[in-house]
C-alpha cells in the first residue's frame, strides 16, 4: 500500500480533535509539527462582518473567509472549537467567502479556516452571554419586565407596560421575538387637499405610559384608515402599493416587521420583504439595499421599567420604499434609557443584529430629535464608527453639557424669586425686569429658562419629590404641586426619600447619574453616585454686568444668592460640585460630546427655531412652542467643539430655519435624508488609505441636487424654497442667528464642554468700566471664596477622549484594545 500525504483539510480537522481532548495549545504543537516546508507565507485571513470578534452577542457571527491573492481557494474547511461548520461556508453571488457561525457558547470560542495550499488561520471569537453586558458593566438593578398585557401596580412592583410581544419575559427581560407584515395601501396620505386620505399611524398602538407607574395604562385605538394595513401571506390585496428601491428593483410594497428584545430593550426592524421568500445573511432579499435608518426617539429619562421604543417604522415611510432599513430599540431610546453608554452598546448590538439576521450593512444613518439627536451625536463621540452619518433635529451635543443650561435656568428662576432680588426690582416694569432676565440668561426672553425648569428642572432628582413649576411665564412665579412623584417610575414607596436618607439609603435613586453608576461608580464609602455637575465660581450675568443692563448691586446678589444642588439635587446655600472622578471619566470616554470624535461622522444638522414662546419673538408664520428649549447655539456648540479639534467643521452640514419653527417641513427632512445618502454612498465608494476624517469630508456633496453646504431659508420667505448660502445674510436674521446660555454669558466658551472651570483669583480689572463699592468687592470675595472661573484654561479634568471605553472591569472604563485580526496556526 502507498503512502500518501495526509490533505491539509484532514489534518486540520485532526489537530482540532487532539485540541478537543487536550486543550488549544495542544493542537497548535499539532498543526505545527504536521505543517510542511513548502507552505506558502500568507494564511487565510477571517473576518468578522457585523461587529468585532471580541464584542460578539446573541450567539452568532457573520464570518468572511479571505484565501490569499493567487491561491486556489477550494478545500475550505472551517471550525468552531471542535464542531466542523464548514457547510455554513461558500463562495456567494458577490464572490465571497462567507457564512453565519450560529451557537457560539458564552466566552471565547475559537474559530479556525482553511483551504488548499494555503497556511490555516485562527480567530477568537468573544460571545456575551444572554442578556449580559458587552461593554456598558454591571447592570442597573431592579428593572422590571414588560408583560403580554398590562399588569397593576402591586405593593413595590410597578404596573408592567405590555411588550407588544405574546411571550413572557425571561429574568433578563428576553422575551420570544415575532414577525408580522404589513402592506402599504395605495391610498394617498391625509392632507389638506386630501381629508379622507390614509394616516400614518401605528397598526399596533404603542400602549400608553403613566409617570407614576401606579395605574394600568391604556390602549389608543388603531387608526380608522390606516396607510399600512396587516398582510396576510399567501393573499394579495386589491389595494396593494408597488415601490421601486434605489437599487433599481420594484416590489410590492410589504414591510416584515420583527420585534423582539435586545440588551433589555424592546426592538423593531421593519423592511420590504418577499414573504414567500426566507431571509438570509448571506443571500439578503434584493427589496433591501444594505443600507439602516435608525430612529433614537427623543425626550430623556430613566424608568426602571422595560417599555417599547417611541417611534414607529411607519413613519419611515420615505426610507422604507427606497429600500432601506428601519431600526429602533426601547434601550436607545433617549426617553426610555439616559445612560448614554448602555445605548451606545444597544445601537452597536443592533447593528450586529442587522448583519446576522439580514446581511452585511452598507451603511447605518442615525436621526433623532432633542433626546435622539444626543444619542445620535453620543454614539458618534462614544463609539464612532457604529453610526456612518447623522441627521438630526432640535439638536444637543450631549446630554451631560446640556444639563449645563437645565442646571442653570433652574438656580436662575429660583434666585429670581428671592426676596434679595425681587427687592432690587421693585418699581421696575415688568418689561424692565424680563429684559435683564433675559441679559442674564443669555435667551432672547425669559421664557426659555422656564421651559428648561418645567419640563426637565426636576429630572435630576434622585428620589421622591413635589415638583416646582414657572405658573406664570409674566413674572416668574412658582407653584410647588402638592403631588410625590418619582423619575424611576416605581411606586413611592420602592425608591429614595431624600426626606428619610438613612432607612432609604439602599433604595433605588431615580436620576441620570443613578442610571450611568456602571460608568462613573459611586462615592467611595457611599451608596451614591458620582455626580460631574458643578457651579463653582460661575459669575452669573458676567455679560450683562459689562454691558450694563444689569447693576453692579444686581450681580453681586444673584452671586449670593444662586447656590446650588446636592447630590439629590434639593437647592442649597451651596454652590454645586463636581466629584472629580466623574469629570475625568466623562471626557475619557467622550460622554462629553468630543469634537475629535465627532469629526469623524457625517453630519446633517437641521436646525429650526425654538427659542422662544412669546409671540412677539416667534418667527413669522411660525407657531410658538410650549417647551422652548432646543435652542439655536447648541448647533455652534458642536461646530465649535469640531473645529477646535480637527482645524475644521467641514463634516458638519448645517441647515437653519425658523418659519416651520422646531421641526423642518416634510420636503427639506426629505432632502436632508436623501443628501446624507448621497453622501453616505460617496464614501463607502473612497477605498483609499485616507483617514476617516478626510474621506467624509471628501465624499460631502457640495454641488448638484444634494448640495449640502451650509444654508438658511429666511422666515420671510414664505415659500420657503430660496436658500441662502451667504452667512452673513443668514446671521443678521434674529430668528437665525444663534443666542447664549446662562454659562456663556458667565464668561464660558460657546463650545459648552467645560463641566468644572479652573479658578482664578477674584480681580477689579476683569470688570471694566464697572465700579464696585468696598461692601460689594467684600460680598463678591465671599460669594467666590475660592475665586472666579479662568475660562482662558480647559475645565478640570478635561481631556482629549480616548474613546471607545470598556466598562466590563467595573467604572471608570479602559480603552478598548485594538480589534482583533486572525493569526496564522
Amino acid at each position: 500500500m502507498t503512502n500518501r500525504p495526509i490533505p491539509r483539510s484532514s489534518r486540520l480537522q485532526r489537530g482540532l480533535r487532539f485540541a478537543a481532548l487536550f486543550g488549544t495549545g495542544s493542537a497548535v504543537l499539532a498543526l505545527t509539527a504536521c505543517s510542511s516546508s513548502d507552505d506558502p507565507q500568507d494564511p487565510v485571513q477571517i473576518r468578522t462582518l457585523s461587529t468585532r470578534a471580541d464584542l460578539v452577542s446573541g450567539g452568532d457571527a457573520l464570518v468572511e473567509i479571505v484565501a490569499p491573492a493567487g491561491t486556489d481557494a477550494s478545500g475550505l474547511n472551517v471550525m468552531v472549537g471542535s464542531r466542523d461548520i464548514t457547510t455554513a461556508f461558500a463562495k456567494r453571488a458577490d464572490g465571497r467567502i462567507t457564512g453565519l457561525v450560529s451557537g457560539l457558547a458564552a466566552g471565547e470560542n475559537l474559530l479556525v479556516a482553511q483551504v488548499n495550499n494555503a497556511r490555516a488561520a485562527q480567530l477568537t471569537l468573544t460571545n456575551a452571554a444572554p442578556g449580559a453586558a458587552v461593554i456598558s458593566g454591571a447592570r442597573v438593578t431592579p428593572f422590571f419586565c414588560a408583560t403580554p398585557t398590562p399588569v397593576a401596580v402591586n405593593g413595590n412592583t410597578p404596573a408592567t407596560v405590555a411588550s407588544g410581544l405574546a411571550g413572557t419575559a425571561d429574568a433578563n427581560c428576553n422575551i420570544a421575538t415575532e414577525t408580522k407584515f404589513y402592506y402599504r395601501t395605495t391610498s394617498a396620505p391625509l392632507s389638506a387637499a386630501n381629508p379622507t386620505g390614509c394616516t400614518g399611524g401605528l397598526p399596533d398602538p404603542v400602549w400608553s405610559v403613566s409617570a407614576t407607574a401606579t395605574t394600568v395604562p391604556t390602549q389608543p385605538a388603531a387608526p380608522a384608515n390606516g396607510c399600512f394595513k396587516p398582510y396576510t401571506v399567501g393573499v394579495t390585496p386589491v389595494d396593494l402599493a408597488t415601490t421601486t428601491t434605489d437599487s433599481g428593483v420594484t416590489v410590492p410594497f410589504i414591510v416584515r416587521v420583527e420585534r423582539g428584545t435586545l440588551n433589555r430593550g424592546i426592538y423593531d426592524i421593519a423592511v420590504l420583504t418577499n414573504p414567500a421568500q426566507p431571509w438570509n445573511p448571506v443571500a439578503p432579499q434584493s427589496g433591501w439595499n444594505g443600507k439602516v435608518w435608525y430612529s433614537f426617539g427623543s425626550s430623556t429619562g430613566q424608568p426602571r421599567r422595560q417599555i417599547r421604543p417611541q417611534g414607529s417604522w411607519t413613519s419611515a415611510e420615505e426610507q422604507l420604499k427606497r429600500g432601506y432599513l428601519y431600526a429602533t430599540n426601547s434601550m436607545s431610546d433617549s426617553a426610555r434609557n439616559s445612560n448614554r453608554v448602555l445605548m451606545s452598546e444597544t445601537t452597536m448590538m443592533m447593528k450586529e443584529h442587522i448583519g446576522d439576521s439580514y446581511g452585511p450593512v452598507k451603511f447605518m444613518i442615525g436621526t433623532g430629535c432633542s433626546g435622539g439627536s444626543i444619542n445620535s451625536n453620543m454614539n458618534a463621540s462614544f463609539n464612532p464608527g457604529i453610526l456612518d452619518g447623522v441627521v438630526t433635529t432640535c439638536t444637543y451635543p450631549d446630554s451631560e453639557t446640556t444639563g449645563l443650561e437645565v442646571g442653570d435656568c433652574v438656580l436662575l428662576v429660583e434666585a429670581y424669586q428671592k426676596p434679595a432680588v425681587l427687592g432690587l426690582w421693585t418699581g421696575l416694569t415688568q418689561a424692565e425686569i424680563d429684559a435683564k432676565k433675559s441679559a442674564i440668561n443669555g435667551h432672547p426672553d425669559q421664557t426659555a429658562c422656564h421651559a428648561w425648569n418645567n419640563a426637565f428642572g426636576s429630572n435630576a432628582k434622585a428620589g421622591l419629590y413635589q415638583q416646582r413649576l414657572v405658573s406664570n411665564n409674566a413674572t416668574g412665579a412658582i407653584t410647588q404641586s402638592s403631588t410625590v412623584v418619582n423619575n424611576c417610575e416605581l411606586p413611592n414607596s420602592a425608591v429614595y426619600d431624600p426626606a428619610n436618607p438613612v432607612a432609604t439609603a439602599n433604595l433605588p435613586r431615580c436620576n441620570a447619574t443613578a442610571w450611568g453608576e456602571p460608568i462613573f461608580g459611586k462615592v467611595p464609602g457611599e451608596n451614591v453616585p458620582v455626580d460631574p455637575r458643578d457651579n463653582v465660581g460661575v459669575q452669573y450675568g458676567l455679560r450683562a454686568l459689562l454691558a450694563q443692563t444689569i447693576t453692579a448691586e444686581e450681580f453681586v446678589t444673584l452671586n449670593e444668592v444662586i447656590g446650588g444642588l446636592d447630590r439629590d439635587s434639593t437647592p442649597r446655600a451651596q454652590r454645586t460640585t463636581a466629584d472629580t472622578a466623574a469629570l475625568d471619566i466623562a471626557y475619557r470616554a467622550g460622554i462629553v460630546a468630543s469634537g475629535k470624535q465627532l469629526a469623524k461622522t457625517a453630519i446633517i444638522d437641521l436646525r429650526g427655531w425654538d427659542d422662544s414662546n412669546l409671540p412677539a419673538n416667534v418667527p413669522p408664520g411660525a407657531t410658538p412652542g410650549s417647551i422652548p428649549i432646543h435652542h439655536q447655539w447648541f448647533s455652534w456648540a458642536i461646530r465649535d467643539r469640531i473645529t477646535a479639534a480637527a482645524g475644521d467643521a467641514q463634516n458638519q452640514a448645517l441647515w437653519r430655519f425658523a418659519r416651520t419653527g422646531l421641526l423642518p417641513s416634510p420636503a427639506l427632512s426629505l432632502e436632508g435624508f436623501l443628501a446624507m445618502d448621497q453622501w453616505m454612498t460617496a464614501l463607502k465608494a473612497d477605498t483609499s488609505t485616507a483617514a476617516i476624517e478626510q474621506k467624509v469630508r471628501s465624499a460631502r456633496p457640495l454641488s448638484g441636487p444634494f448640495d449640502t453646504r451650509d444654508f438658511c431659508l429666511l422666515p420671510e420667505d414664505v415659500a420657503q424654497t430660496n436658500k441662502v448660502f451667504d452667512m452673513s445674510v443668514c446671521d443678521a436674521n434674529r430668528f437665525l442667528k444663534p443666542s447664549l446660555s446662562p454659562r456663556q454669558v458667565a464668561g464660558g466658551p460657546r463650545a459648552e464642554d467645560v463641566l468644572k472651570c479652573q479658578l482664578k483669583p477674584l480681580a477689579t480689572s476683569d470688570y471694566p468700566r464697572i465700579t464696585f463699592t468696598g461692601s460689594q468687592l467684600a460680598r463678591l470675595q465671599t460669594a467666590f471664596p475660592g475665586g472666579v472661573c479662568d475660562w482662558s484654561k480647559p475645565g478640570v479634568g478635561q481631556q482629549v477622549a480616548v474613546s471607545p471605553l470598556t466598562f466590563k472591569a467595573g467604572p471608570g472604563g479602559q480603552p478598548l484594545p485594538p480589534a482583533p485580526v486572525s493569526v496564522a496556526r
